[in-house]
């Protein structure tokens, strides 16, 4: 079996990406010790590459748009060649998070309240007029970010009106399409998903205390800054819940393989979706290997599983 894992990437995310690349490389090597595992970088060579030297499967360990948008995954469909992880089609619904947003509020699960505005409608209605009919609209306070992203990138906690158009230029500079989002208070928690023998199964939530009010890029790749707790610190109806938002979008998006969603826990102990990732981070310190660690599961085990089951669907 020769297994290649890409990571890499032009993205804002690319250290993290190849982070999580050389980790789940390694994890497959003491799993799979008779398996070929080779790394590789994507760039203008990777097509050539793979036609010279065609893998059995590819873990596409990508993060930010140039992995989780679709358009890397409609090029391995189009090669023929086996791959872990979501279809195109299924992770662009889940990159764009206010279509997921919305599939999920048509199925019935509780998300924030949002308004996603392209750059061009500030330039020809004004800032400030579209700004203050945002905020008379959600209240305050807001959070601000990409539409398309991850590692919250761009993302802000905005609690009076005078600090929204700082807010808008930040997360501006990560896409050209902005999320205003209703701030839920609350446990935020973050919950794994994988399948294995055609089951479908929800890791423990991971209970996330920053140092800060947002759990930033900073906060979330700096050794012994964030504080985990896994299991969650909720009672048991609270994190099945948890659990059941987390496995219901990944089978409402058509996900496939893996998946890690975000919730809020409010105070009523109602679970708010924020956001769902196609390729969740597998770095030291990344949500997915916690909650596997938490659960007596190697990530080598369990990338190995679904490596087999790629191939066997080809």
């Amino acid at each position: 079996m020769h297994v290649l894992v890409l990571s890499g990437g032009l993205s804002a995310e690319r250290d993290v990406s190849l982070r999580s690349g050389r980790r789940v490389a390694e994890a497959l090597r003491q799993e799979q010790p008779d398996w070929e595992v080779t790394e590789r970088d994507v760039d203008a060579a990777l097509l050539e590459h793979l036609r010279a030297h065609r893998p059995d499967c590819i873990v596409p360990l990508l993060h930010g748009a140039a992995g989780e948008d679709g358009a890397l995954r409609d090029v391995l469909e189009s090669l023929d060649i086996p791959f872990v992880g979501s279809l195109a089609t299924a992770s662009r619904l889940a990159f764009d998070k206010p279509i997921a947003k919305q599939l999920a509020t048509t199925a019935g699960i509780s998300t924030p309240e949002c308004v996603a505005m392209p750059q061009s409608t500030f330039r020809e209605l004004g800032a400030a007029g579209v700004l203050d009919a945002v905020v008379e609209r959600l209240g305050l306070p807001l959070v601000v970010k990409p539409t398309k992203g991850g590692s919250s990138l761009g993302t802000a906690i905005v609690h009076t009106a005078a600090d929204l158009p700082a807010a808008m230029v930040g997360a501006f500079a990560y896409g050209d399409v902005v999320l205003m989002e209703q701030y839920v208070r609350g446990t935020e928690v973050s919950i794994g998903v994988f399948e294995q023998n055609g089951d479908v199964l929800a890791l423990s939530a991971v209970e996330i205390v920053p140092p800060g009010e947002l759990y930033d890029y900073a906060a979330r790749y700096t050794a012994g800054t964030t504080e985990f707790f896994c299991p969650a610190r909720l009672d048991d109806e609270r994190a099945m819940r948890a659990q059941a938002v987390a496995l219901e979008m990944h089978v409402l998006l058509g996900l496939r393989d893996w998946s890690r969603t975000d919730v809020i826990i409010d105070a009523d102990g109602q679970p708010w979706f924020l956001e769902v990732n196609v390729a969740p981070g597998m770095t030291e310190t990344s949500l997915f290997p916690q909650a596997l660690s938490a659960a007596d599961v190697s990530l080598g085990s369990v990338t190995a599983g679904l490596v087999q089951a790629a191939v066997d669907r080809a």
